[in-house]
């Protein structure tokens, strides 16, 4: 049985007659990564800022495992570890007393708060670095502390905004890991401008344009949106067009550079698959590709904001 976590309904945020945010809802369940997915300037700082109440909304709620922000944040916000864009790191502490501050302010009992820094340490990757200044670690390592503030009193919910900004591959790589793991015990909300990202890491995905959400749902349903009712076709001995289009299914064959795109209609891929191999075989086509033509993440991405201006 789930749990529920985060609960967002119609959040909003305007400047003057300006909506950044435009009636945001979702709901979130413990044990889940959702990807919050905009380009810059879409608006999701702004509705990560609302999540964990350090920006008031013009309306709308948000419940944090049934505990209103607006009545209670005190309460809610005790259950919830942010990482901001820029890590809040006091870069004259070493690791060790940053952590330790870190787990005070978000009451950790004094008694318990040398425990907590080393098992948060070894979570994230820092159990060499305690007696490291913060000023004097890589962008990554500061990153890496930054979740480590975030998650130190074992928060219902974290919420990541951009965090691998500015960081090498390796690093990234590292990154996403541990993102992936903090998905197992806690609930986590990945702000994000990178779309491959979204896809490695995450159950759920959020689009946000303009201020609004354009696509929400699993991350399946964001894969099967990248399918088409193409194949792309690879023969050494193609034969003519008119010989393809008689191909069960196959309503139109165009070039697509040294290959053919074949548009199939009223049949599934893997049928329209089969019908062209058989023939490729008897006629001898020198066969030697045959693959789903699949959009691109950057290209979904384009064709959800598109269909969201022309409907505004």
């Amino acid at each position: 049985m789930t749990t529920v976590t985060v609960e967002v309904s119609e959040l909003t945020r305007a400047y003057g007659d300006n909506k950044v945010v435009r009636e945001v809802s979702f709901n979130l369940n413990k044990g889940e990564v959702l990807g919050f997915l905009g380009p810059n300037g879409a608006g999701k700082s702004t509705t990560m800022k609302m999540l964990t109440g350090n920006l008031a909304p013009t309306s709308g709620t948000v419940k944090i495992c049934g505990i209103d922000m607006i009545e209670n944040p005190k309460e809610a916000k005790a259950l919830i570890g942010y990482l901001p864009e820029t890590p809040p790191l006091y870069k004259e502490l070493t690791v060790d007393e940053m952590l330790a501050l870190a787990a005070r302010m978000h009451g950790v009992p004094r008694g318990k708060v040398k425990r907590a820094v080393d098992h948060v340490k070894e979570r994230t990757g820092l159990t060499e670095m305690g007696k490291r200044l913060c000023e004097n670690l890589s962008t990554g390592y500061q990153q890496r502390v930054g979740i480590a503030q975030a998650i130190i009193h074992s928060p219902m919910v974290v919420v990541l905004d951009e965090p691998t900004r500015g960081l090498d591959p390796i690093q990234i790589k590292d990154i996403r890991a541990l993102i992936k793991e903090l998905g197992g015990e806690h609930s986590v909300i990945l702000s994000t401008h990178i779309l491959p990202e979204v896809e490695m890491v995450c159950d759920h995905v959020q689009i946000i344009h303009q201020g609004q959400l354009v696509f929400s749902g699993e991350i399946d349903q964001l894969r099967k949106s990248r399918e088409s009712d193409c194949l792309v076709v690879g023969m050494r001995r193609a034969p003519a067009t008119d010989a393809l289009l008689a191909l069960p299914g196959v309503v139109e064959a165009s070039p697509a550079g040294n290959l053919l795109r074949l548009r199939f209609a009223d049949m599934a891929g893997d049928a329209v698959a089969e019908s062209l191999v058989r023939a490729a075989v008897a006629g001898d086509w020198g066969l030697y590709q045959v693959a789903p033509d699949v959009a691109s993440l950057e290209d979904v991405f384009l064709q959800l904001t598109q269909m969201e201006e022309v409907a505004a």
